[in-house]
């Protein structure tokens, strides 16, 4: 799966030559909103309607020498300011402090030399050395790879991960599919190792192209917004006609323009509403302090409004309703199905102890492929304190999937055994081909395939074999592989999301 490359001949960019992409070419960083002010937050908030209504009315009232009545309602603009001041620059100092959380490391070769550096100092060109639990630093082609696989569901929001081969001699392609040579920033490495050369940066990865999209976007009014708008409009049309009747009346049958005028005012300013923008600013802030409890931050308050309306809700599935996260959700073994999520709080049968026993002698000691955890949790979840998990077993050879052979398989020795145990999981299809399946054998496992696969599980076929003699053979298929059964994962949904009237369609989940 890939071919080898000796680091040793490679010398990658000069220092000299890294700095030069780096200072013309700008650091491998997504682009990010600029941080508001404190002055750009309080122009906004002077901006709306609603808050000018107050500030007219406390200027009116200071024009007809209601003193005490202009500093309560200019108390209230104070009042309203400090408020949205506070909670929305709160809100920007936790986003900034998101943003400022450590990058992520990388290690490349410069001047024939390894050498780690920050994320953002990767240039055009240098050569990455990827190795499970890596993020990629940038949008890289493969060089070299050994069993690769990545976790790219931050772009494709697929949770499982896909493989990845070597091919120095293409172009750069999108994201998405197994067997291609391309790795892309921020995705993580879940198995195995490789060498790749950077071809993107920054705002030109694949990522950063969805920072920069998102950049263009211009946020509209709320309703909450518009409809204030529209509703001070009206109360001051409504106000300045009312006003202009009474002077009007009051001049011609008193002949007193004056004393008419400050009659309309005065009549203006009772039917004006002074207490709404206090009222709907405090309810906001409220609304804002508590989600922000639940640790969700409002940037702007009239948003609060906004999801409060909501009455559908359309998001991405995977990371977002469901944890990103395989699960074992059915084990199927000799002709028995069982369900886990149906027996939760009860022991799990013996006949199924050996399938997770082998899927688990199959996977690295220290996953980070989402299914190979899952296998992991489940062994410590139902097999602790068991003879089934092998610690002190030593690994003597992988041999690993291959585009021919979907299958991988770990040999193993027992401190105290002369045998080598055997353990194989991989597509049911190359498990069944690992164990020499007739065709009735494969037409009866294809229909319990499609049976698990229609309930939207990934299926794995799980195999085990004994191998007495010392020179292990080159290839998997010499083993003499017993089937022990299919396993079902899924990637389960967060107990926080609503059950009732929800549809998966198409990766995404619309709920009511």
């Amino acid at each position: 799966m890939g071919y080898q490359l000796d680091l040793n001949t490679i010398t990658g960019l000069s220092e000299q030559e890294a700095a030069y992409r780096l200072k013309r070419e700008g650091y491998n960083e997504l682009p990010s909103s600029k941080q508001r002010s404190i002055l750009a937050i309080a122009s906004e908030v002077l901006q709306e309607p609603i808050f000018l209504l107050l500030v007219a009315c406390g200027a009116i009232y200071i024009f007809l020498g209601e003193a005490q009545d202009a500093l309560i309602l200019l108390g209230f603009v104070f009042f309203i300011m400090g408020i949205t001041l506070y909670q929305e620059h709160k809100t920007e100092r936790a986003l900034e402090a998101l943003r400022d959380l450590s990058s992520p490391r990388a290690l490349v070769i410069r001047d024939g030399k390894q050498k780690r550096i920050a994320g953002r100092e990767v240039v055009r060109g240098d050569i990455l050395v990827l190795a499970q639990g890596d993020r990629v630093p940038a949008d890289a082609i493969l060089l070299a790879s050994t069993y690769l696989t990545v976790d790219e569901s931050l772009l494709t929001g697929e949770s499982i991960p896909v493989r990845k081969v070597a091919n120095g001699r293409v172009e750069m392609g999108r994201p998405g599919g197994d067997d291609l040579p391309f790795v892309y920033s921020g995705t993580l490495i879940v198995q195995g190792q490789g060498i790749a050369e950077a071809k993107a940066t920054g705002i030109y990865t694949e990522l950063g192209k969805i920072g920069k999209a998102l950049q263009t976007v211009s946020p509209e009014e709320t309703l909450l917004q518009k409809e204030t708008g529209e509703l001070v409009k009206k109360l001051a049309a409504i106000a300045i006609a009312i006003c202009a009747a009474i002077v009007i009346i009051y001049g011609i049958t008193r002949g007193n323009w004056l004393n008419g005028f400050l009659a309309g005012l005065a009549l203006a300013m009772a039917i004006l509403p002074n207490e709404f923008p206090v009222v709907v600013t405090i309810f906001l802030a409220l609304g804002a302090w508590r989600i922000s409890q639940k640790r969700v931050l409002a940037r702007r308050m009239p948003a609060v409004e906004t999801l409060g309306s909501a009455t559908v809700l359309c998001v991405d599935k995977t990371g977002t309703l469901t944890f990103n996260q395989m699960s074992v959700s059915q084990l199927f073994v000799e002709n028995q199905l069982y369900e886990l999520s149906l027996h939760e709080r009860e022991e799990l049968p013996e006949t199924f102890h050996q399938i997770v026993e082998f899927s688990i002698l199959a996977s690295q000691k220290d996953p980070f492929d989402p299914m190979e955890k899952a296998f992991k949790d489940l062994g410590n979840n139902y097999l602790a304190h068991t003879e089934h998990l092998h610690d002190d077993w030593q690994l003597i050879r992988e041999y690993p999937l291959s585009p021919h052979l979907l299958a991988m398989s770990h040999v193993w020795q027992s401190p105290d055994g002369l045998d080598y145990i055997i353990a194989a999981k991989g597509a049911p299809e190359a498990i069944a081909d690992l164990c020499h399946f007739n065709p009735e054998q494969i037409h009866q496992l294809s229909q319990k395939i499609n049976e698990m696969a229609s309930a939207g599980l990934q299926i794995l076929g799980v195999a085990k074999a004994y191998f007495q003699h010392t020179d292990l053979p080159v290839e998997q298929h010499d083993f003499n592989f017993q089937f022990l059964g299919l396993v079902g994962l899924a990637d389960p949904v967060r107990p926080t999301v609503k059950s009732y009237k929800t549809q998966l369609c198409g990766g995404c989940w619309v709920g009511r």
